[in-house]
């Protein structure tokens, strides 16, 4: 007679008899003691929930207790991985919020491990022996870059903007255009995050269209600045105008007023010799003659997450004394990894040579093509009732950089007989390291201008595992 659910419930072992199992501390051993039981726990109530839901086939005292184990091996051994691991980008999309935006070059990498990895200098002077600016080698650098008087960095682009909101027109108005009140990453809109700094918004124009008497007419007695927005995450085609950048600072400083310019992604060189429209840089800012200028340190420029600040010395003196400084700033890794990304920029070409997003943006048609020809034959070899061929496609900046803009590219397209593409993808992402790629029409997408060094060979042996089962 077969044991009834009551009955198998009883046999499920208590989580203190279980650690004392041989098999467990083979396996356990190195593991943290609360990781083991937390699991073990979790798989005994797995376990418990099958039972009573008859998800079992013909168990058994025994066979309930490796499956126990069995359970709680993989999660305790899951629960120890680096969740912020290396990841195969095969989706084309080069600046990939979810995977990290920037691939930081190899001289911030080495900067990090060579110069951090114990004590390091950051907050006082060689000379001095006393306490000293930790941003004035960032300062230092853009100097050269842009030609601004001053700058400084925070963690991201909208606490760079907030905090020069606050500092600027905390309980005061500040004038933008309507068609420039965007919304960025994480749903976070510019209107909330001028609130949150404490000024007001005074909208100007419509969405399509504002010309500088809106400007001039919307000047007051209560007005602490104009804020100029870079459309660094959409555009407005068509029947359209804004007030050019030149034009806005003139109307700023014929009143007194300090202009502030939202650059967004941050450019430091002519992107046009990728192919694309021109891209405004931080020291075309500089040069029209904007008081304060923000842009994010990664996307454009290719460091790890942090916003720029540029401006006169006089404004980045009244920032750096404002309260919410301190709660925005960064610390030592990011200065480092900014450090040695925007020293690769004192040299175009060196910058051009080491930085990674540059380096794929510079991939030739061509080139790419290769690869995926490569990928593509490799592919037929190991799973030869795949369907595979190389077909046109377009690269994306991505991470709201370089909007509407696309890069020409080949794409190599996969699709199973036995599988879906949502299943295969996720097999592709379950493998280690995770392959991440797109889906279009059935079809598993590959686009080789992401992949790195030594990416191709993992690229392919998770293919080979997800098409095959092995």
């Amino acid at each position: 007679m077969p044991p009834t659910r009551e009955m198998l419930l009883k046999t499920i072992p208590a989580v203190d008899v279980l650690l004392r199992d041989e098999d467990l501390a083979r396996w356990s051993d190195g593991l943290p003691r609360r990781v083991v039981v937390d699991a073990l726990r979790t798989a005994a109530d797995s376990v418990r929930q099958a039972i009573l839901t008859d998800a079992l086939d013909e168990p058994t005292e025994a066979s309930l207790r490796r499956e126990i184990l069995s359970q709680a091996r993989q999660a305790a051994q899951a629960a120890m991985q680096p969740h912020y691991c290396h990841a195969v980008n095969a989706t084309g999309i080069i600046l990939h919020t979810g995977l990290g935006r920037a691939v930081l070059a190899k001289a911030a990498l080495n900067q990090i491990a060579k110069e951090l990895s114990g004590y390091s200098v950051l907050q006082l002077g060689v000379e001095t022996g006393k306490r000293s600016r930790r941003d004035e080698r960032i300062e230092w650098l853009l100097q050269q870059l842009t030609g601004c008087e001053a700058a400084t960095v925070v963690n991201n682009n909208a606490a760079a903007t907030a905090l020069v909101l606050n500092t600027v027109g905390k309980g005061r108005e500040i004038i933008v255009s309507r068609g420039q009140l965007v919304e960025i990453g994480g749903s976070f809109r510019l209107p909330e995050v001028m609130e949150a700094a404490g000024v007001r918004l005074l909208e100007v124009g419509t969405t399509n269209k504002a010309h500088a008497r809106d400007y001039e007419r919307a000047i007051g007695e209560n007005t602490a600045g104009i804020l100029r927005v870079h459309p660094s995450n959409y555009k407005i085609m068509g029947f359209s105008a804004e007030v050019p950048l030149k034009e806005l600072v003139a109307i700023a400083h014929a009143h007194g007023l300090p202009l502030i310019d939202d650059v967004g992604a941050g450019a430091l060189i002519d992107f046009a010799q990728f192919g694309f429209h021109e891209q405004e840089r931080l020291q075309d800012s500089v040069r029209a003659g904007s008081d304060l200028i923000m842009s994010s340190a990664d996307k454009l420029i290719g460091s790890s997450q942090g916003g720029i600040i540029l401006g006169t010395a006089e404004w980045l003196t009244a920032i750096r004394k404002n309260p919410v400084a301190r709660i925005v700033r960064v610390g030592k890794l990011t200065l480092a990894a900014l450090e040695a990304t925007l020293t690769l920029f004192l040299d175009e070409t060196v910058a051009m040579r080491e930085l990674p997003t540059l380096r794929m943006l510079a991939r030739t048609f061509n080139e790419i093509g290769e690869q995926a020809e490569r990928i593509s034959a490799a592919l037929r070899e190991c799973a030869p009732e795949a369907n595979v061929a190389v077909i046109d496609g377009s690269s994306q900046m991505g991470s709201g950089s370089l909007p509407t803009e696309s890069i020409p590219t080949r794409l190599v397209a996969v699709a199973s007989p036995a599988l879906d593409a949502e299943t295969l993808a996720a097999r592709l992402r379950g493998s280690s390291p995770p392959v991440f790629a797109r889906i279009q029409k059935d079809h598993v997408l590959v686009d080789p201008r992401t992949l790195l060094d030594g990416d191709e060979a993992l690229l392919l042996e998770a293919f080979a595992a997800a098409l095959t089962g092995r």
